[in-house]
C-alpha cells in the first residue's frame, strides 16, 4: 500500500495524554483500475483507535431498489441501526458475524439491531445476494467519513501518540501509528488502492450457495 505523504502528526495507543487537543485533517485518494476516477471516496472511513467513548447513537440504512441506502455507516459502539424496508417486495437482513437474522419482512417495516463489538459488519440479504451494507462499529469518539472529493477532518483530538485507520470496502485497511501535536496534524494525503478488487459471492444465512437463479429474480 503507497502513501503519497509521509504522515507524521497523528497517534493513539499508550501514555498519558495532555488535555490539549488538535484537528487531524487531509484527503483520502482512491486508485481505480484503468486510472478512473472513484466515484465513492465518500464512503471511506477515517478513523483513530482509543480515547473516550461517544454516546451511542441510532442510524437508519434505507432499503430501496434492491440496494442499502447508505452503503456505509459508522457507528459508535452500542449503537442501534434500523433498517427500513421501502421497496415493494420482502427482504431478509442478516449478518454471518456477528450472526443476526432481522426474518424476512415487507414494505413499510422496520427491523433493527443494536451493535455491541467494534468492529467492521457485513450486512446482506438473504433473498437479494448482491446486497451489501457495511457498519463500522468504532470504539473510540474520533472517526469521519470523508466528502466526497476525499477532504477529512476529526476535530478535538488530544495530543499524543495515535493509530489512525483508513478503510475503504474495495481497498485493504490501511493503519499507520502516528502523533497529534499541540496544532493537530494536516496536509495528510492517504492513498488506498482499489486496483485488486474483485467481487466475490457470499453465502446466504444458512451457509449455502445462493439459487443458481440468483441476480435474475422476479423482484
Amino acid at each position: 500500500m503507497r502513501w503519497i505523504a509521509l504522515l507524521v502528526g497523528v497517534g493513539c495507543v499508550t501514555g498519558r495524554r495532555s488535555v490539549a487537543q488538535g484537528r487531524v485533517s487531509g484527503r483520502v485518494t482512491l486508485l481505480e483500475k484503468g486510472g478512473k476516477a472513484p466515484a465513492d471516496l465518500g464512503a471511506a472511513v477515517v478513523y483513530l483507535d482509543g480515547g473516550a467513548t461517544a454516546q451511542p447513537v441510532t442510524a437508519d440504512i434505507a432499503i430501496n431498489d434492491k440496494e442499502y441506502v447508505p452503503r456505509v455507516v459508522v457507528v459508535p459502539v452500542g449503537s442501534t441501526v434500523r433498517f427500513v424496508n421501502h421497496d415493494p417486495f420482502d427482504h431478509n437482513v442478516f449478518s454471518a458475524e456477528p450472526a443476526f437474522d432481522l426474518g424476512q419482512y415487507g414494505r413499510g417495516q422496520v427491523r433493527d439491531w443494536t451493535f455491541t463489538t467494534p468492529g467492521l459488519v457485513r450486512v446482506f440479504c438473504n433473498v437479494h445476494p448482491r446486497m451489501v451494507a457495511f457498519v463500522e462499529v468504532i470504539a473510540g469518539r474520533y472517526f469521519t467519513q470523508p466528502a466526497v472529493d476525499g477532504s477529512f477532518a476529526i476535530a478535538g483530538v488530544p495530543t499524543g501518540r495515535w493509530m489512525l485507520h483508513v478503510w475503504h470496502e474495495r481497498s485493504p485497511e490501511v493503519t499507520r501509528e502516528m502523533t497529534v501535536a499541540s496544532d493537530g496534524a494536516a496536509g495528510l494525503e492517504l492513498e488506498l488502492d482499489a486496483r485488486g478488487f474483485r467481487w466475490m459471492p457470499h453465502k446466504n444465512k444458512y451457509g449455502r450457495d445462493y439459487p443458481t437463479n440468483a441476480g435474475r429474480e422476479r423482484y
